[in-house]
């Protein structure tokens, strides 16, 4: 069977797309004067307020470069893409995930993340997510270098979202995402009171599944997926404080599933992300980019780099990666992310295995930096997966047998 004639539209749609942000930024240069050519090629990083929330948190996706907004569903969908959940195939599923952070600089550091979701009768599914980051413990000194204090800084994040079928092919989903952040512990910094930064957010997303179909004669599932996430207020952790954006992001991905026989089966996926914050101007020392308005910061994002064009597309991040499942029980993945040396300049490789039993699945990835002593090297992930349809199936099968067992010892009887 050929592919559907809807999925060569999107395919077409998602190039198309990408072309108008490119045609955007060239008519943003032409009409204005390039004043900042020197600052090519030199660092001008965007920065955030908990960033955090960017931070892939399960070991699949950790595996494949860190994509998955088009990945199959899963329990971890929420951070990826919540309107997956439309087109989850299971009842219920919850994941756990445990990711040792920044090890080569501090031991201490750590992020923890659990997420599930439940499919109700009708058409929609309902998920939760909890996603608690631990910085270790800090000493705070004044300027001289005297100890005021000691304190484990901590981030966390609570996500409730919903997923639904918009169509045969389509569904939607959004999540609401709760943000708090106590990074200073309510110490005075020069003559200023701290407090906790709070924060309210949300996602919007889309995703696209098609039929099955053949590719080269093997049976092939063709997906989409979109999401803006982290729409939400502005952080401040003082009162005299100016307020800092929080990580509005947006994905863009596809991926390729390919059932190659009857125990083998592979999938390919690609993601490309952008900040939806203003880009800082080094030459501007008044800081004004931070006193947008959201929405302003968001449509400015793709045409207010400093350095022009050639700068707009050093803010998009591409990861890349590929899984392989044999008799759907064991999985190897990998994958390569790509951020360019003036925006951040992670560039890593991903390799990663999976393991899958009757009622539950274990996930571990490996990071690889491209260069030696960088800050994420030696970074591991771990997920445990668990599958209660399965479980729900195995005490069916049980109480089954156990019936067939006591109906033979009568008829014997």
């Amino acid at each position: 069977m050929k592919q559907p004639k809807t999925s060569q539209f999107l395919l077409l749609l998602f190039i198309s797309v990408t072309g108008s942000i490119s045609l955007l930024h060239s008519e943003k240069i032409a009409a204005q004067q390039l004043t900042t050519d020197e600052l090519l090629g030199q660092l001008n990083t965007i920065t955030t307020s908990v960033p955090f929330l960017l931070i892939t948190p399960d070991s699949k996706a950790g595996a494949m470069g860190d994509v998955g907004v088009a990945s199959a569903p899963d329990a971890n969908s929420m951070h990826w893409n919540p309107s997956k959940y439309g087109f989850a195939q299971k009842k219920t599923g919850i994941s756990v995930s445990y990711t040792p952070w920044l090890r080569a600089l501090i031991p201490d550091v750590n992020l923890a993340y659990l997420s599930g979701y439940y499919k109700t009768k009708k058409s929609g599914t309902v998920a939760a997510s909890l996603r608690y980051f631990s910085l270790g413990d800090i000493t705070f000194t004044d300027i001289v270098g005297n100890t005021i204090g000691q304190f484990r800084p901590t981030e966390f994040a609570m996500d409730m979202g919903y997923g639904t079928k918009l169509g045969d092919h389509f569904s939607g989903g959004g999540a609401l995402r709760y943000i708090y952040s106590n990074l200073t512990g309510n110490i005075n910094v020069l003559g200023a009171a701290t407090h906790p930064g709070n924060s309210v957010a949300a996602d919007i997303s889309g995703f696209y599944q098609s039929d099955e179909f053949e590719l080269n004669g093997k049976k092939s599932i063709l997906r989409f997926g979109t999401n803006i996430s982290n729409i939400g207020a502005k952080i401040s952790y003082s009162d005299r404080g100016v307020k800092d954006f929080i990580p509005i992001n947006l994905k863009l991905g596809s991926s390729l599933h390919m059932q190659l026989d009857e125990y083998n089966e592979v999938s390919f996926a690609l993601d490309i992300n952008k900040l939806l914050v203003p880009t800082p101007d080094p030459a501007d020392s008044t800081d004004a980019w931070k006193d947008k308005s959201i929405v302003s910061g968001m449509l400015g994002s793709f045409s207010d780099a400093p350095g022009g064009f050639k700068e707009e597309l050093r803010e998009y991040n591409i990861g890349g990666g590929f899984e392989y499942w044999y008799a759907k029980q064991f999985a190897f993945r990998g994958g390569y992310f790509h951020e360019h040396a003036t925006k951040g300049g992670r560039k890593f490789i991903t390799l990663g295995l999976g393991l899958k039993y009757t009622v539950f699945g274990l996930d571990f990835s490996y990071l690889i930096p491209t260069k030696q002593q960088h800050p994420l090297q030696n970074t591991l992930r771990f997920s445990l997966l668990f599958n209660f349809d399965a479980f729900k199936n195995n005490n069916e099968e049980t109480k089954n047998s156990d019936s067939d067992k006591k109906i033979n010892e009568e008829m014997k009887k």
